[in-house]
C-alpha cells in the first residue's frame, strides 16, 4: 500500500490574483443489484494503490479503464473508516490538516497545540469567491472538506474491491481532500466529472486533473460518460500536470474574478458576521449581501 504524501500544514499565500471561475458526506442513493460480474481497475495481487504515473493528466487518463457504474450496494461512510482520522499520527484529524493546507490568515483554538483551525480566510476554488471561516455550530459548515473523488462514486467504480485500510487511506488522502464552499460541495454532493463540474471554469482543468490522479492512485475506474467530460476539459490544457495534493488548490489557479472584488469576504449568514466582528453590516461594507437586511432599514445582522 503506497503510503501517504506528508500534509503540507505551512500558511500559504493568498495569490495576488484569486480565482476565474462531507467534511464531505456524499448524499445516498437507492442504487441496488449484486456486483458480480464487476471487474476492478486493473489491480493486482500484491496491493491495490499505485504512484501516480509522471506526465500530464492527459496521459494518466489514458491509463484509466472506462465501464459501467457497479451498483451501489452495501457502500456506507463507515467502509472507509471513521471520518478525519489522523491517518499520518501528527496529532491532527485530517479535516484540520486540510483546513491548515488550505486556508491563510489561520488563527487556531487556544490549548490545541496549533491543531484546530479556529478562524482564516478561504480563497474558494469552486466558486472564486472568498469567504471568512469561523470555527461554530453554525458556521463551520460555510467551509467543507470535500472528497474531490466521491466517496459512493469511488465504491462504485472500484473501491468495494480494495481492503478496508485502502478505503481509510483513500478517505484521508490529500490528494483527494480539499476545503471547498459549503453549499457548492452540497451541489456536487456525489457527483463525477460527467454530471458536475466546478462553476469556476479557471479551476476545471486542475479539478479533473486531481480526480483523474485518485482513481489512478487506487486503482479505480471511469464510466465512458466521465472518461469523455474529463477529456473535454483537457483539451483546453493538455499539458495540465498530474497533482500530488501537497499543496493547496488556491494556489494551483490563475486569473480569479475575486481578486477584482478586493477579495471581499464572504458571509455565510449573521452569525458568521457576528463571529467575524463585522456586524451591524451595511451596503458598501466588505462582505454586504441583502439577504443580512431583513427589515429593510439599511443595516444588516443587528439582532
Amino acid at each position: 500500500m503506497t503510503s501517504l504524501r506528508t500534509k503540507v500544514l505551512s500558511l500559504l499565500t493568498v495569490p495576488a490574483i484569486l480565482f476565474g471561475s462531507s467534511a464531505c458526506t456524499p448524499l445516498t442513493d437507492t442504487g441496488t443489484g449484486a456486483n458480480a460480474g464487476v471487474g476492478t481497475g486493473g489491480g493486482n495481487s500484491s496491493s491495490s494503490v499505485q504512484e501516480a504515473a509522471a506526465g500530464s493528466a492527459l496521459e494518466q487518463l489514458d491509463t484509466l479503464p472506462a465501464k459501467g457504474r457497479a451498483p451501489k450496494t452495501g457502500y456506507d461512510r463507515d467502509q472507509f473508516g471513521p471520518s478525519w482520522a489522523d491517518v499520518d499520527r501528527n496529532g491532527c484529524d485530517t479535516r484540520n490538516d486540510i483546513l491548515a493546507r488550505d486556508l491563510t490568515a489561520i488563527v487556531y483554538k487556544d490549548g490545541t497545540k496549533e491543531c484546530v483551525v479556529a478562524s482564516g480566510t478561504f480563497a474558494d476554488p469552486y466558486t472564486g469567491t472568498v469567504i471568512s471561516f469561523v470555527r461554530g455550530n453554525e458556521t463551520s459548515t460555510a467551509v467543507q472538506i470535500d472528497h474531490i473523488v466521491a466517496l459512493s462514486d469511488a465504491w462504485q467504480k472500484g473501491a468495494q474491491q480494495l481492503s478496508a485500510e485502502e478505503r481509510r487511506q483513500l478517505a484521508n488522502d490529500p490528494l483527494n481532500l480539499m476545503a471547498a464552499d459549503g453549499p457548492a460541495n452540497g451541489a456536487k454532493s456525489d457527483s463525477d466529472a460527467a454530471t458536475w463540474l466546478p462553476a469556476n471554469k479557471a479551476f476545471r482543468c486542475e479539478y479533473v486533473a486531481r480526480q483523474v490522479a485518485v482513481k489512478a492512485r487506487y486503482e479505480l475506474w471511469v464510466t465512458q460518460a466521465e472518461r469523455d467530460a474529463i477529456a473535454g476539459v483537457l483539451e483546453s490544457c493538455p499539458d495540465q500536470p498530474v497533482p500530488d495534493g501537497s499543496r493547496s488548490a488556491a494556489a494551483a489557479v490563475a486569473n480569479p474574478p475575486a481578486a477584482e472584488a478586493g477579495n471581499a469576504p464572504v458571509y455565510a449568514n449573521c452569525a458568521a458576521v457576528k463571529a467575524a466582528g463585522a456586524a451591524p453590516i451595511r451596503p458598501g461594507d466588505a462582505g454586504w449581501d441583502p439577504k443580512f437586511d431583513g427589515d429593510g432599514d439599511g443595516e444588516g445582522c443587528t439582532s
